[in-house]
């Protein structure tokens, strides 16, 4: 089965994109510190810090990401409740991240990031079981008064309990 590996991958990724994100977001707020740059007036200390703590958020968001898709990997089973949420909603924010970086970067960040998502939403679809029918009810054996359901004696079917009065 692809379950695992898939899991296994999708952490693996997860874990360098947000080691990866919080770096170059704090790559980015040291170079907004040391050229004093002001965009539109603001405070270029408040530009170095905000980019140093969206990339410690960003990067907190990924490795949470990578723990839930770590936490499927290891105990083999679909993620559930908050971490299906956590999961979905990554996939989203790479499908995002793909479009706008389709522009702003190239198209070899626009293949990353559709390649991430893609292993995002094969991690959540291949967990899915089809779902049973729960009302189904077996087929009767063969036997005395049954005949397996030809129409032929007895009713496989049983009565409605009588009613009862107050």
């Amino acid at each position: 089965m692809v379950r695992r590996p898939v899991a296994w991958v999708v952490a693996v990724v997860l874990f360098v994109e947000a080691f990866g994100i919080a770096a170059l977001n704090w790559f980015l707020g040291i170079v907004v510190d040391r050229q004093d740059m002001s965009l539109a007036g603001l405070d270029p200390d408040m530009m170095s810090v905000s980019s140093k703590i969206g990339g410690i958020v960003f990067g907190l968001y990924f490795a949470l990401c990578g723990l839930v898709a770590l936490l499927v990997a290891v105990r083999n089973r679909p993620p559930a409740g908050f971490g299906r949420i956590l999961l979905i909603s990554a996939a989203v924010v790479h499908g995002l991240l793909g479009a706008f970086v389709w522009g702003l970067v190239g198209w070899t960040a626009f293949l990353f990031m559709v390649v991430v998502l893609a292993l995002i939403v094969l991690l959540l679809m291949t967990y899915d079981s089809p779902a049973e029918p729960t009302d189904a009810v077996p087929p009767a054996a063969p036997g005395p008064g049954n005949d397996g359901g030809k129409g032929e004696g007895g009713s496989p079917v049983s009565s409605p309990p009588a009613p009862t009065t107050p």
